[in-house]
This record gives structure tokens, sequence and C-alpha cells, in this order.
């Protein structure tokens, strides 16, 4: 509720303004205070997503190749996330962890990557669709500092350490029993799906794959009005669209907005805090790594 208030006073010159007057010509103009809330609004959104991408270019990554890697659950699971929004964040861990043993499996290295964490729970057709959006450096360092490059991704493979870790996850929670575990691995498709084909080489790339990441849950100009219905165009094709009454659109956006202090942005590894401000007080240089020519990477069947 306080969220929707927020974006419903959103340029409302009413809920007050900043008056700006230029001191060379004496030109003057109002600009109306903007929400500020996460996700939901926009134009808000959108404002905060150029200056987080540009401080990611310049500030956060390395200069090396990075993947976009896409976890996403059966949706036998998602009901869980739904309801407790608190498991997207321990989903979001389990991705971590996944995607480390993978690295560690296949390189035969303790290596530790760098990663940009999004959660979204959102799909295109603005319905519940929990899953994670990673963008994560072409390898790691190890404990004396160096970089070691993967180039290649084996997605059944991460996919499979990815179901193991949520499996696991669920099992502790009590939600699900070692039943369905069995039941799910032995169906032809489980659900499960790993995604890792979108590579970036340069910082401009990674920085705009970084900002798709953290899209907002909505594009105004995909939204329409049509004979009383709200009309959503979630397709590259006029015909893909779905149309709603309003308060299934209502409830479907506002369904999306996190928990207040819900992080719905994570920073692991290189990319973490702490290593950044252990690196910055040894005074080494964060974004130059010793790269370290690898060959091929064992990849276990």
């Amino acid at each position: 509720q306080e969220v929707v208030d927020k974006y419903l006073d959103c340029g409302n010159p009413k809920c007050g303004f900043a008056r700006i007057r230029c001191p060379d010509c004496g030109a003057e103009r109002l600009l109306m205070f903007s929400c500020k809330t996460r996700g939901f609004c926009p134009s808000c959104h959108a404002k905060r997503r150029e200056e987080w991408g540009e401080w990611m270019r310049e500030k956060l990554i390395l200069d090396i190749p990075h993947r976009q890697v896409v976890f996403t659950i059966p949706k036998m699971l998602r009901i869980f996330f739904k309801f407790n929004r608190s498991l997207l964040s321990e989903l979001c861990v389990c991705g971590k962890e996944a995607l480390l043993k993978y690295l560690r499996a296949t390189t035969e290295k303790h290596i530790t990557p760098g990663i940009i964490a999004v959660i979204q729970s959102f799909g295109s057709r603005i319905n519940f669709h929990p899953h994670l959006h990673f963008l994560v450096t072409e390898g790691g360092t190890d404990k004396k500092g160096q970089f070691h490059k993967v180039s290649q991704f084996n997605d059944p493979l991460l996919c499979r350490f990815f179901a193991l870790e949520v499996f696991s996850l669920l099992l502790r929670k009590k939600l699900i029993n070692k039943d369905l575990v069995q039941k799910i691995l032995h169906w032809r498709h489980t659900g499960f799906n790993v995604h890792s084909k979108v590579r970036t080489e340069i910082k401009e790339d990674a920085e705009r794959v970084g900002k798709y990441m953290i899209r907002p849950i909505l594009s105004l100009k995909r939204l329409s009005l049509h004979e009383g219905q709200v009309v959503y165009q979630y397709g590259k094709h006029s015909s893909e669209r779905e149309s709603m009454d309003y308060l299934e659109f209502i409830a479907r956006v506002t369904s999306h907005i996190p928990d207040k202090g819900q992080v719905m942005v994570r920073y692991y590894g290189l990319y973490a805090n702490a290593h950044r401000g252990k690196m910055r007080k040894k005074g080494a240089d964060t974004l130059c790594p010793l790269i370290i020519e690898d060959e091929d990477p064992i990849i276990p069947s």
C-alpha cells in the first residue's frame, strides 16, 4: 500500500517540488518530487537503472568476458515462493552455490568468480514467475589472486547442480518430501532450466545485459486500454498480447512489489562488498586481475 500510494503521487506538484533557477539568464522551472520506489515506478526505476549501469561499468565489473546465466524452476515449485517471499533470497543462494560447485568441479580448482545476482518474480505476461539472472565472470581467482578463465559452460550439468540445491532447500523447509523429488527427477523435462548462451566481451555489453536484468516490472509502451480491458503486449508481435480486467492487472503488478527491506540485487565473490573492501585495503587493483590462460575445463558427465 505504501509503495502504491507513493507511485500515485509521483510527480504531483501538490506533494512538493523544487524551483530551479539559472544563475546566468534567470530562467526558472519547477522539478516535481519523484516517488523513488524500487522497480514499481517505470520512470523512477529507469533513472535508477541508468545510474546503476554506469556505476557497475565504471566501478564494479572486471574488464573481462561475462556470461548471463538464467536459472528457472518448475511451475510445481513456484507456489512456495509466491506466499513466502523470504524464500526468494534463499533461492538466490541456491543459484550461487550451484555455480560455485560447478566451476570448482569443472576446473578442479577452488576459484571464486564475480557474480551480480538479480531476483525476478515476474514473467513476460506480468505473471508470477520466480527466476534468477546472474551476470558471471568467465572464470575466477584462486587463493593467490590469479584469475583462471573458463570459456565454456555446460548448461545441463549446471542445471543438475541447481536442481539439487533447490531440492535441498525445500526439503530443509519441509515443503516437499523425497517422493516428490524422485518424481520430478524421473520426468523427461524436470522444469529446471539453465541458460548461459548470452556472452559479453566488453564492459559496455555487460552494462547493457545488467540493465536488462534489473528492468522494471512492466513497460508502459506495451500497455493499452481496449473496450474496458487492459491489454499488455508481452512479445515482439502485436498478436502476442494478453487482455485482462483492471482488477486482474492491479493484482498482477502489485504482487511483484518486493517486501520492505528485501534485497533484489546481490553481489557475490569478487563483486561482494567485503571482498572489494579487502582488496582496496591491500592496495590491489580490483578491476585488473592477473589472468592465467588455462586449458579447456574438464566437463564431467
